[in-house]
C-alpha cells in the first residue's frame, strides 16, 4: 500500500499548486481591473497666473505686487518652457485622472470619452474580455478547489482535473488578448486622443505590470493542471500493464 500513498500525496501537492496560482491570478486580474494605473505619465499644460497668496513655480508671476491693478502694465517673466509645468497623470481601462496644479486632488474623466470613436470598438471587446476571463480564471479555480475536496473515484477527480484545464488555458489566452487590445487602443488614444489630455511623456503602470502577472499565473496554474492530468493518466496506465502482465503470468505458472 505504501507506494500508491506517495503519488496520491504527489496529486494533492499539485492540486493545491494549481488552485493557488489560479487564485492568485483571479486577485491580480481583479485588483488590476478596477484600478486606473496601467500607465503613468505628464502632461505640459500652461502655468495659471499667480492669484492671491499663491506662489512658486507652479504659476506666472507679474512684476508688480499690485496685480489687481487694471492700469498697470504687467510684465511677465517666464519664457520658452518656464511657461509650462508637468502635470503627472494616470489612466486605466475605466477612467484618467490628472493632479491639479496648487491644489490637492486629482481631476478625474471616462478614458472611454478620450478614447477616438474608431477605437471605442476595439476598447468594447477589451473590457468585454477581460470580463470573461476573471469569469473563466473563477470557474478554473472553484473547479480546481472541488477537485481537492473531492474523495470519489479518482475517475472522476480526473474529469474535473480536464476541464479546469481546459477552462484556464481558455483564460489564458482571453487575458492576453485583452491586454494587448488595451495597450493598442491607449497608443492610439495617446497619438489621436483630445489635445487637452495627451501625454507629453508616459510608461505602463503597476496594474498594468499586474495584469500581465495574472496571465503568467494562470498559465502556470494550467500548465501545473495539464501535467498532473497527464502524470495521473501515465500513472493508471503502468498500473494497468503491470496488472495484466502480473495476471498472465498468475495464469501461466498457477499456484498448487
Amino acid at each position: 500500500r505504501m507506494p500508491d500513498s506517495v503519488p496520491a500525496a504527489d496529486r494533492r501537492q499539485r492540486a493545491s499548486a494549481a488552485f493557488s496560482l489560479s487564485f492568485l491570478s483571479l486577485v491580480f486580474s481583479i485588483t488590476a481591473f478596477s484600478s486606473s494605473y496601467w500607465c503613468e505619465g505628464t502632461r505640459k499644460v500652461a502655468k495659471p497666473f499667480c492669484t492671491g497668496q499663491s506662489k512658486g513655480d507652479h504659476c506666472i508671476r507679474f512684476n508688480s505686487p499690485d496685480a489687481n491693478n487694471n492700469n498697470a502694465v504687467q510684465y511677465i517673466w517666464e519664457t520658452g518652457d518656464d511657461k509650462f509645468v508637468d502635470r503627472k497623470f494616470h489612466a486605466g481601462i475605466w477612467y484618467s485622472c490628472e493632479e491639479i496644479i496648487n491644489e490637492e486632488g486629482e481631476k478625474c474623466r471616462s478614458f472611454i470619452s478620450l478614447t477616438p470613436s474608431a477605437d471605442r470598438g476595439v476598447l468594447w471587446l477589451s473590457i468585454v474580455a477581460e470580463l470573461l476571463y476573471i469569469i473563466l480564471l473563477l470557474s478554473g479555480a472553484i473547479l480546481m478547489s472541488v477537485e481537492m475536496c473531492y474523495y470519489s473515484t479518482v475517475i472522476d477527480g480526473l474529469k474535473i482535473n480536464a476541464f479546469s484545464a481546459v477552462v484556464t488555458v481558455l483564460a489564458g489566452l482571453l487575458g492576453m488578448v485583452a491586454h494587448m487590445m488595451y495597450t493598442t487602443v491607449f497608443q492610439m488614444t495617446v497619438n489621436l486622443g483630445p489635445e487637452d489630455w495627451r501625454p507629453h511623456t508616459w510608461d505602463y503602470g503597476w496594474s498594468y505590470c499586474l495584469a500581465w502577472a495574472s496571465f503568467a499565473c494562470c498559465m502556470a496554474a494550467a500548465v501545473t493542471t495539464i501535467n498532473k492530468y497527464t502524470k495521473t493518466v501515465l500513472e493508471f496506465k503502468h498500473k494497468r500493464k503491470t496488472l495484466e502482465k502480473n495476471l498472465k503470468i498468475k495464469y501461466k505458472f498457477p499456484d498448487h
